[in-house]
């Protein structure tokens, strides 16, 4: 590999996924479609058992919690609090996050500028096509619990997560994200779902959680508690890129994901465009 930007992909036949884009792969040859493979099977979604978890959504929200802080309530049981309480704050979480998002339009520097660079490619982002909902979370019956902060669909825009916002800054992280994902599909029309190349869903995550901030160095260690002190930045980078590719429905597990994003880092990880460095 060279130190040059790598060339754009090819173009991927015309369909509409609500995934992620990919602008850059390390063989500028139009890849050949693999056979497909068998999508993952998820297990299945669990419903609240107070027996079984010690929540009982019919007391007040205080007992319950006061039950969480003594350890009366299993981890599972916390999760289905969490999602209630999200529930009951819907109006006040979305507010708050459409509050945010229009001062962030006016004031953020990384927001106006890839809403600016959106535009030379004639691409209209703005908070019109940006939203904020509740997104629930899903708990299966081995433990695992997939939330989400946001996504983007070249049909529809931007979404977020307004439940899922810590703060305004996280809040910028996510929209920076989700703004890279956006101007990726302006620039190159990229297989979203992975039904030809899943390389393309690699690259354009590595190049989003590396240019929207989420993966600097005080959000690895203050809010995420990494301490690591070589490659941090690269680890974060690459364990968000692999963690969305496995939610492709054609990949086939962590280790299909780890070889594809493996194959891309190199040229993914160097292209910065729209930007000439990364400083966030």
């Amino acid at each position: 590999m060279t130190s040059q930007p790598p060339p754009p992909p090819p173009p991927s036949p015309s369909q509409s996924a609500s995934a992620s884009p990919q602008p850059t792969t390390s063989d500028p040859a139009s890849p050949t479609p693999p056979s497909q493979p068998q999508p993952q099977q998820e297990p299945r979604c669990i419903t609240n058992d107070p027996k079984r978890t010690g929540y009982d959504p019919s007391l007040a929200w205080y007992l319950n919690y006061f039950r969480i802080l003594t350890g009366r309530i299993t981890r599972e049981g916390v999760e289905h609090y969490r999602e209630d309480r999200y529930k009951a704050n819907e109006a006040r979480d979305c507010a708050r996050c459409e509050s945010d998002r229009d001062w962030l339009f006016q004031h953020s520097p990384v927001v106006r500028y890839l809403r600016d660079k959106a535009a030379a490619l004639n691409g209209d982002l703005g908070p019109h096509n940006v939203v904020c909902r509740r997104c629930p979370g899903r708990i299966f019956e081995d433990g695992t619990v997939v939330r989400q902060t946001g996504g983007f669909s070249p049909d529809h825009g931007i979404l977020l997560c307004a439940n899922e916002m810590r703060d305004r800054s996280h809040l910028e992280d996510t929209l920076a994200h989700e703004m890279v994902h956006a101007w990726d599909h302006l620039r190159w029309k990229v297989d979203w779902m992975g039904g030809m190349d899943l390389k393309h869903a690699a690259c354009t995550e590595i190049r989003a959680s590396m240019l929207s901030g989420e993966c600097r160095w005080t959000r690895e260690t203050i809010t995420r508690g990494n301490w690591t002190l070589t490659q941090q930045f690269q680890n974060c980078v690459r364990a968000r890129a692999i963690q969305s590719v496995m939610n492709r429905p054609t990949c086939k597990d962590d280790v299909h994901a780890t070889k594809v994003v493996n194959q891309v880092w190199e040229s993914c990880f160097n292209d910065k465009r729209p930007f000439e460095e990364i400083y966030r």
